[in-house]
C-alpha cells in the first residue's frame, strides 16, 4: 500500500515558532505513515478532534502497528486533549509495557519517565498517575528519585489521598537498608495516622532502635483511647513492653523500668508474677543479680494467689540454679580459690534454704488469700514442727487475725490447740490461760463454745483436777440472769450455753462417777426440766436410777420421757421400758404391763410395730392366757409393714400350732392367703395343702389347690403347677386330674386373653399392623378370624407342653401306698396280666429280648394297677377317647 499525499493541514493548531516546526515534522511523518486504510478515522477525526472515542477507536485500530505509530497516535490525540485521564493512563501503561524486559540503562526508560513527568503536569491530582510512577521509578531502583517523586505525590494530592500513597512509601523505605530515611518517613506517617503506631514499633525493633521502640510502646500503653490493628489488648502491650524492657536493659535508656513494671503490678492484678518476673530479669540482664533477689523475695512475699507464686517461684529457682551453674564453670576455668568455694558454698545453701521454705512460703500465700482460713492456720504450725517459738507465735497471730463470723472452718480448734500445746509441754498455767480466754471469745456457735469448755475439763480430768473439771463445767451449765433462746443469734453464745446438752452430758457423766446420787439426779432433772434431753440421756437416767435400786424412780423416768418424745424418737425409750418392767415384776402386775403395751401400740408406725407385738405376745404366752397371745398375734398381722406380714404369719402359725395344734391354724391360713401378696400367698396356700394332706383332708387340699390356681399363671409359677400334678398323681384319679388340666388351660387362657387385650389396645393406640395380613388391604379394621386362628395354636402348643412327662399311676381312692407297695412287691399273681404296647406288638423284640413295660415299673402288677396303668397309659397319649379307655378297662378286669 503507497502512502497518500493527503495532508494533515489544520489538524495540530501551533500558534507558536517551534511549535509550528514540531507541527511541521509531525505533518512530514504523518504524511509519511498515514495509509488509505487510516483515512476514515482521521476524517472522523477531522470532524471531530476533541472526541476521546474517536481517538480510541484509531489507536485500537493501530494497535498491530510499530510501537512509534501507536505512541504518534497517543501524541496526536493528546495534543488535542491534553487534560484526558483516559489518554494518559492508557497511554503510560502502554510506554511502561514498551519498556518491559528491557535493561534499566536503556534510554526507553528516560523516555518513558519523560513522559510520565508530561503526564504529570495535567494530572498531578491523579494518584493513580502518581503510584504507577513511583512503582515504575521503583523497579528501575533509582531511589533518591523514587522517593522525591513520592514526596511530590504527597504535596500534590490532598490530604483525603494520602492514604493511598503512603502503603507504598512505606514499602519503598522498608526495602531498603536505610534506617533513618525509613525513620524519618514513619515519622512523618504517624502524624496522619497514629493508628499505624504498632507497625512502626515493629520496624524499630527490626533495625534494633529498641529505645524508640519502648518509647513508642509506652505512649501507646499509656493511651487509653489507641485501638490495635492486630487485636492486641491493653494488658498483651504491657507485657510486650515489659519484655522488651527487661530483656534489653542496655539498648534502653529513656524509661524508667522499676516505675513502669510497678506501675503495672497496681494495675494487672491478675497478672502479677509475670510482671515480677519482668522486673526480676531486668536486673538480671543488667547484672545487679542482688536486686533481682530482692525482687523475687518481695513478689513471694506479696502475690496472693497460687498461681503468681508458682510462676515466680520457679523463676526465683531456675535463676538460683543458673547462678550456681555459672559460678561453677568459672571456677572450673579459672581454678578454685577458696573466696570462689565459700561463695558457691553459700549460693548452695541460700537455694536449698529456699526449697526447703518452698511449703511454708506457699502456706503464707494461701493465708494472704483468705486470712481467717482455720485449716490453713493449723499446717501452718505443722510446718513449724520441732521451733517452739514460731508455733507460739502462729498460734498468737491465728487467734488474733481470724474472726469467727468470717471463719473457714471451726476457729475454736484454734484455741483449743494453743491450750493442747502448752498442755504438753507441761506449762498448764499457761494452758489454763488459753481457756480462759477462748471461753470470753464471741464465737459463731453454741457448740464451739461448748466443745472449749469441754476440751478445758478434760484437761482438768487428765491432771487428775476432778474438783476443778466439775467447778468449770457447773460455771458453764449455771442460769444466766436473764434467759435467752438457744438458737438467737443477737445473744452472745456464752448467755446460751446453758442449754448446750454437750456440756450437760458431760457434767452428768462426771457426776456419776464423782458426784453424789442427790446431786446427779439434780442434773438429770435439771436438763429434762430444760427440755433439751435425748431419749439416750432419758435411758441413761433410768439406767442409774435402777443400779442404785430405785426402780420406781427410773419408770418415772422413762414415763416422763415417752410424754416429751414422739414416734419415731420414743420407740428406744419404749423398747427399754417395757424390757425392764418385765424383768423387774414378770406377770405380778399384769394389768400394768398390758396397760402400757397398750399406750406403747397406741399411735405406733407399722414400722416398729413388730418387736413390741412380740414382746407383748411373749409376755402373754409366759404370764397370761394364750387365747390373749393369739389376739396380740392376729392384732400384729395387721398392725406390722407389709413386708414384715409374712414373718409375722410365720411366727402366728408356729405359736398356734404349738398352742393349740395343726386344726387351729386353718384360719390363720384363711386369713393370711387374704391379706399377702400373690407370691407370699401362693406359699401359704401350698403349705395349707400339705398340712390338710397330712390330716388326710385330700379334698380340702384339693380345693386350696383349686383356689390357689387362680393367682398362678402356668408360665411363671410352673413349680406350684408341679406340686399340684404330684399331688393328684399321689391322690386323685383321671377325673382330677382331667380337672386340673381344664383349670391350668382356663387360668392361661386367662392370663393371654389379659396379655392380648392389652396387646390390642397397645396397637390400636399406635395404628399399626403385621404386614401382610389383612388390615393391610384394609385399613382399619382387624382380621378377627386370623387372631383366633393364631389362639387356637397357641393353646394347642401349650396343651403339648402340658403333657406329662413321667409314668402316671393311678389307684382306686380306697388302696392305700402301703396296699399299692405289697402288691408290685409280690413275685407271682396268677392273675397277672401283660399289657401290649399301643400298636398291638409283643413284649419280645424278633431277637427275643424282653421289653420294659412302658407305663410303669412296678411288676408284677395286679389286676387294678393294670388297670390304673392302662387309664394312665391312654390318658398320657391324650387320646381323650373316654370311652375306648373304658372298655380296654373293663376287657382288663
Amino acid at each position: 500500500m503507497k502512502p497518500t499525499s493527503v495532508g494533515v493541514m489544520g489538524l495540530l493548531p501551533g500558534p507558536s515558532l517551534v511549535e509550528r516546526s514540531v507541527m511541521r515534522s509531525s505533518r512530514l511523518t504523518a504524511e509519511l505513515l498515514i495509509d488509505e486504510d487510516d483515512l476514515p478515522y482521521e476524517e472522523e477525526i477531522i470532524r471531530n478532534p476533541y472526541s476521546v472515542k474517536c481517538w480510541m477507536r484509531y489507536v485500537d485500530f493501530k494497535k498491530g502497528s510499530s510501537n512509534h505509530v501507536v505512541n504518534l497516535v497517543y501524541e496526536r490525540a493528546l495534543k488535542e486533549l491534553p487534560g484526558s485521564y483516559k489518554l494518559w493512563y492508557n497511554y503510560l501503561k502502554l510506554r511502561r509495557r514498551q519498556v518491559k524486559g528491557r535493561c534499566v540503562t536503556d534510554s526507553a526508560f528516560e523516555d518513558t519517565n519523560r513522559c510520565h513527568e508530561r503526564s504529570l503536569v495535567f494530572m498531578h491530582k491523579m494518584p493513580r498517575v502518581w503510584l504507577d510512577y513511583c512503582q515504575f521509578l521503583m523497579e528501575q531502583c533509582k531511589v533518591t528519585r523514587t522517593r522525591r517523586t513520592l514526596d511530590r505525590a504527597l504535596r500534590a494530592l490532598p490530604v483525603t489521598q494520602h492514604s493511598r500513597i503512603w502503603p507504598l512509601y512505606l514499602k519503598f523505605v522498608r526495602s531498603h537498608p536505610l534506617p533513618e530515611t525509613a525513620v524519618r518517613v514513619y515519622r512523618r506517617h504517624l502524624k496522619l495516622s497514629p493508628e499505624n503506631a504498632e507497625e512502626y514499633i515493629d520496624y524499630l525493633v527490626s533495625i534494633d532502635r529498641l529505645d524508640e521502640a519502648a518509647l513508642r510502646l509506652a505512649a501507646i500503653v499509656n493511651n487509653d483511647r489507641f485501638v490495635s490493628k492486630k487485636g492486641k489488648s491493653n494488658h498483651q502491650l504491657w507485657h510486650e513492653l515489659c519484655e522488651l524492657i527487661s530483656k534489653n536493659p542496655d539498648k534502653v535508656k529513656s524509661l524508667d523500668v522499676g516505675a513502669i513494671i510497678r506501675g503495672g503490678l497496681t494495675r494487672f492484678t491478675d497478672q502479677l508474677g509475670q510482671l515480677w518476673c519482668s522486673l526480676a530479669n531486668y536486673y538480671i540482664h543488667s547484672g545487679h543479680f542482688e536486686k533481682a533477689r530482692d525482687v523475687y523475695e518481695e513478689a513471694i512475699q506479696t502475690v496472693t494467689t497460687v498461681r503468681d507464686f508458682s510462676h515466680v517461684f520457679d523463676a526465683y529457682a531456675q535463676c538460683e540454679e543458673n547462678l550456681i551453674g555459672a559460678r561453677i564453670e568459672s571456677t572450673a576455668e579459672l581454678g578454685p580459690t577458696e573466696e570462689d568455694d565459700v561463695d558457691l558454698e553459700l549460693r548452695l545453701a541460700r537455694f536449698e534454704l529456699l526449697m526447703d521454705r518452698r511449703p511454708l512460703l506457699l502456706n503464707s500465700v494461701l493465708l494472704r488469700q483468705n486470712p481467717h482460713n482455720v485449716h490453713e492456720w493449723h499446717r501452718r504450725v505443722q510446718l513449724y514442727e520441732g521451733h517452739p517459738r514460731e508455733i507460739i507465735n502462729t498460734f498468737t497471730e491465728a487467734v488474733q487475725t481470724v474472726n469467727p463470723a468470717k471463719a473457714t472452718g471451726k476457729p475454736h480448734t484454734l484455741w483449743v490447740a494453743f491450750a493442747k500445746f502448752y498442755e504438753a509441754n507441761d506449762q498448764l498455767d499457761d494452758a489454763r490461760t488459753i481457756f480462759e480466754k477462748a471461753t470470753k471469745v464471741n464465737l459463731r456457735a453454741v457448740d464451739d463454745l461448748a466443745a472449749v469448755c469441754c476440751q478445758y475439763a478434760e484437761m482438768e480430768l487428765r491432771h487428775e483436777s476432778y474438783d476443778t473439771a466439775l467447778r468449770l463445767l457447773r460455771r458453764a451449765t449455771a442460769m444466766p440472769a436473764r434467759k435467752a433462746d438457744y438458737f438467737d443469734p443477737s445473744e452472745t453464745v456464752q448467755a446460751r450455753l446453758y442449754k448446750s446438752l454437750k456440756v450437760w452430758s458431760m457434767l452428768a457423766d462426771l457426776e456419776e462417777s464423782l458426784g453424789t446420787f442427790k446431786s446427779t439426779k439434780a442434773v438429770y432433772d435439771r436438763i429434762i426440766d430444760l427440755r433439751i434431753t435425748t431419749p439416750q440421756i432419758i435411758i441413761n437416767y433410768a439406767m442409774f436410777l435402777e443400779e442404785h435400786n430405785y426402780f420406781e424412780e427410773s419408770f418415772k423416768a422413762y414415763e416422763r420421757g415417752v410424754a416429751l418424745f414422739r414416734w419415731p424418737n420414743v420407740f428406744d425409750i419404749w423398747n427399754t421400758y417395757l424390757v425392764k418392767f418385765i424383768e423387774r415384776y414378770g406377770g405380778k402386775k399384769l394389768e400394768r404391763a398390758r396397760d402400757l403395751f397398750e399406750q406403747a401400740l397406741d399411735g405406733c408406725p407399722p414400722k416398729f410395730a413388730k418387736n413390741i407385738f412380740l414382746l407383748y405376745a411373749k409376755l402373754e404366752e409366759e404370764h397370761g392366757l394364750a387365747r390373749h397371745a393369739m389376739a396380740v398375734y392376729d392384732r400384729a398381722t395387721c398392725a406390722v409393714e407389709s413386708g414384715e406380714r409374712y414373718d409375722m404369719f410365720n411366727i402366728y402359725l408356729r405359736r398356734a400350732a404349738e398352742i393349740y395344734g395343726v386344726t387351729y391354724t386353718r384360719a390363720i391360713y384363711q386369713k393370711a392367703v387374704e391379706m399377702l401378696p400373690d407370691n407370699q400367698a401362693r406359699d401359704m396356700c401350698i403349705r395349707f395343702a400339705d398340712m390338710e394332706c397330712k390330716l388326710g383332708e385330700i379334698d380340702r387340699a384339693r380345693a386350696i389347690y383349686s383356689y390357689c390356681s387362680q393367682m398362678s399363671d402356668p408360665r411363671v409359677t410352673a413349680s406350684f403347677w408341679q406340686t399340684w400334678k404330684e399331688f393328684e398323681i399321689k391322690h386323685g384319679n383321671e377325673d382330677t386330674v382331667r380337672e386340673m388340666l381344664r383349670i391350668k388351660r382356663s387360668v392361661q387362657a386367662t392370663y393371654n386373653t389379659q396379655v392380648n387385650f392389652m396387646t390390642a389396645q397397645m396397637l390400636a393406640v399406635s395404628g399399626s399392623a403385621a404386614p401382610g395380613t389383612v388390615s393391610d388391604l384394609a385399613p382399619g379394621r382387624t382380621d378377627e378370624m386370623r387372631m383366633l386362628e393364631q389362639k387356637a395354636q397357641r393353646l394347642a402348643g401349650e396343651a403339648e407342653k402340658d403333657k406329662p412327662k413321667e409314668k402316671i399311676l393311678f389307684v382306686r381312692g380306697d388302696t392305700t401306698q402301703n396296699e399299692l407297695e405289697q402288691l408290685t412287691q409280690q413275685q407271682a399273681n396268677p392273675d397277672e396280666i401283660n399289657i401290649d404296647s399301643d400298636d398291638g406288638g409283643s413284649d419280645k423284640e424278633p431277637d427275643g429280648k424282653t421289653l420294659n413295660p412302658p407305663y410303669s415299673p412296678l411288676l408284677p402288677l395286679t389286676l387294678k394297677s393294670v388297670r390304673a396303668q392302662s387309664c394312665a397309659s391312654i390318658w398320657e397319649r391324650e387320646s381323650w377317647n373316654w370311652f375306648s379307655c373304658f372298655v380296654l378297662c373293663r376287657s382288663a378286669a
